[in-house]
């Protein structure tokens, strides 16, 4: 790829900046900061404005003010580790100038007597006189635009002072060479957009009172949406370049299913059927993602759509994010292909060598239909005989490439569907899923009953235990969700572990735990239990939110829940309520509720719809907080924001769609390099 070869020494290491040396480059890369470019968009956190010349009687304290003052007298005291006090006065009153640390020599060449000189520093006050210490800017009156100019102020690491980082920013923005633009000048005029270069300057070196809704703010927003979306094109335009054989779908097995089961299909879940029929069907290859809300089906209609692609003699791989939804899943294949003649296996990292070295040689010689398993259905040794249909659960996890490589497996002939259960505002699966299609079962199941939620103050959480200890009489199980694995002393949250030792007090033998910090194989053996009914209370942080089925656990306790996000709520929420009884959520809260946390009460207590709640959690924090994205370590963009930024999306849509046929024109290669996309571009 040709990328443009002017403003290259953006994606040069830092060291290759004047100035910056080995000890710098090191602090810098602490900030993240490796490549010229990374400085662009460590953007001011703030500005300190030093534009106005303000006279000695408008003076307040704490504030920084930039001043025009007579140098009038010195007080050099000879006593050792005094400061050196300089008098100053206008026509309006006097100030002193205090020096710590600073020679009589320096102080004489830059406050010279019965000069007028520009300062600008912080106000103090003390003996009753304005005064400043040690100034952070002085000058003579005819360099007063040295001073007299507004300064970005940035997050920084320790070792790197503010003076010298503007300085290298300043000289990076200034070294900024004209670059040919990407859009159409009508389009720029339209959008009152400046072009690249000025929009970098003024979004350094200006104070935008509209901040994030500031046009320059927007104009390179738009770039990296422009961007990312741009890669997402290519690589759909990529996966459905290559032709497949249609699968011949008879439909004989589904259809014989879906008659057996004890519930009729949602009319959510057929559309979406029928949905991916259609790719199954198509000379081009599905790369699709199915988004449902917890408990909505998406299991079942995977399963029935890789019945017709094993009908048309393909092999299909169904994999999950950890070996107990794996085996899940595997239990129910089994229950519902209990009188079909499909021949499915279960490999994961506890299946034992001698079964698994039967179960590879099986798959290989076309003998296993289907085979489910976790990440290491993919590795190299695993090999298919003619695998044509690749199901991945609860994978939101996947970037671009990670896709791109996933597609390959199985050769031209597989077709990929993905399943997420966590439900994502139109924007975000804008950005995670842009290059796929997208279905959507928004319905659940007509038998299953919403569940009841409830909040308490948590100091009548007393109230809790004979409601409990009768829900346990039932045969029913019991969540209790934590913030928090151990007690903090900052934050007035309550610990799993604190709570475990008390609840497990008043119930012996019937609580377990569960957390991140346990090791994986401790975890699984904790929810295996909490599985077969070994315990009936399991006391957790927010890591039980995603994935495993857990049919008996009817009642879910939630503490602190003004400290979880909207979205959470909801995926925890969905862990009960998955048979047939009636389920509840209680949120118990600590002291006075925020407005923002009784909004999102009140949301979670009115509606079950996964997409309006996560449409509304977006709104109150923001994309990078969106439950299952953050946990990821997801963050797609440097500046741009799907909340503020939405119609930048939908904009930035239409112009793909207008140039698809165009994707490969190098006049964006600038554009995608700069916000580190051109090493996915490269391999598309």
């Amino acid at each position: 790829m040709n990328i443009v070869k002017k403003n290259d020494y953006l994606f040069n290491n830092v060291s290759s900046i004047q100035g910056v040396g080995k000890k710098l480059s090191k602090y810098l890369k602490n900030k993240k900061i490796e490549k010229v470019n990374d400085l662009l968009w460590n953007l001011p956190y703030s500005y300190t404005d030093r534009r106005e010349l303000v006279s000695l009687n408008r003076l307040e304290i704490g504030k920084i003010f930039t001043i025009k003052a007579k140098v009038v007298k010195y007080n050099f005291p000879r006593i050792r580790n005094l400061p050196n006090k300089i008098i100053c006065e206008d026509e309006k009153g006097k100030i002193d100038l205090v020096y710590f640390n600073s020679r009589e020599g320096y102080i004489r060449k830059i406050l010279p007597i019965n000069k007028w000189i520009i300062v600008s520093g912080k106000i103090g006050f003390y003996k009753n006189r304005y005064q400043i210490t040690n100034p952070d800017y002085v000058t003579s009156i005819d360099n007063v635009n040295y001073v007299k100019k507004l300064i970005p102020k940035y997050s920084l690491t320790e070792g790197i002072g503010e003076k010298s980082y503007r300085k290298i920013i300043e000289k990076v923005l200034k070294d900024l060479s004209y670059v040919k633009e990407w859009y159409e000048a009508s389009f720029l005029k339209k959008m009152n957009f400046l072009d690249w270069k000025t929009s970098m300057q003024k979004l350094h070196q200006e104070n935008f009172n509209k901040g994030i809704n500031s046009n320059v703010y927007r104009r390179l927003a738009y770039d990296e949406i422009f961007s990312h979306l741009l890669i997402m094109s290519k690589n759909r335009k990529k996966v459905k370049k290559y032709k497949k054989k249609p699968k011949n779908l008879k439909k004989l097995i589904s259809r014989k299913i879906i008659n057996s089961l004890p519930f009729q299909l949602t009319e959510s879940q057929k559309k979406v059927i029928d949905e991916i029929e259609n790719d199954l069907k198509s000379k081009e290859r599905m790369f699709r993602v199915v988004q449902g809300d917890v408990g909505s089906g998406k299991t079942i209609v995977a399963l029935l759509t890789a019945t017709n692609v094993i009908e048309s003699k393909f092999q299909c791989a169904f994999m999950a994010p950890t070996e107990i939804l794996a085996k899940q899943h595997f239990e129910l294949a089994k229950k519902i292909f209990k009188n079909i003649k499909i021949n499915v296996a279960l490999i994961t990292g506890k299946t034992e060598h001698s079964k698994k070295k039967e179960i590879l040689k099986n798959l290989k010689d076309n003998k296993i239909n289907l085979i489910i398993g976790t990440h290491s259905l993919f590795q190299k040794k695993i090999e298919f005989n003619k695998l044509g249909f690749i199901i991945i659960d609860e994978q939101h996890k996947f970037g671009v490439k990670q896709r791109m490589s996933l597609a390959k497996k199985g050769g031209h002939e597989c077709d990929v569907l993905l399943m997420s259960a966590t439900p994502i505002p139109r924007t975000m699966m804008l950005t995670f899923y842009g290059d796929m299609d997208i279905s959507k079962i928004t319905e659940k199941p007509a038998k299953r009953k919403s569940v009841v939620t409830l909040s308490k103050p948590e100091e009548k959480m007393n109230e809790l235990w004979p409601f409990i200890r009768k829900q346990i009489k039932n045969g029913n199980q019991i969540f209790w969700i934590c913030p928090l694995i151990e007690e903090s002393k900052i934050l007035n949250y309550s610990s799993a572990i604190k709570r475990f030792d008390f609840i497990e007090k008043k119930f012996p033998k019937k609580v377990g735990l569960i957390h991140g910090a346990l090791k994986k194989e401790n975890k699984e053996n904790v929810l295996k239990n909490f599985l077969n009914k070994k315990i009936d209370i399991l006391v957790s942080t927010s890591v039980i939110e995603v994935g495993i089925d857990f049919p008996n656990a009817n009642l879910i306790i939630i503490e602190n829940s003004n400290k979880f996000g909207l979205a959470q709520l909801h995926q925890l929420r969905g862990r009960v309520g998955r048979g047939d009884k009636q389920a509840a959520c209680i949120l118990l809260f600590k002291g006075s509720l925020s407005k923002n946390a009784i909004k999102r009460i009140k949301i979670l207590k009115s509606t079950d719809n996964g997409f309006l709640i996560a449409e509304e959690d977006m709104k109150l924090r923001g994309y990078g907080d969106i439950s299952g994205f953050q946990q990821s370590g997801i963050k797609y963009f440097k500046i741009a924001d799907p909340v503020h930024h939405e119609d930048l999306f939908k904009l930035a849509e239409n112009q793909i769609k207008k140039i698809e046929n165009n994707l490969d024109n190098d006049k964006y290669d600038f554009l995608i390099k700069l916000f580190d996309k051109a090493e996915v571009f490269s391999e598309l």
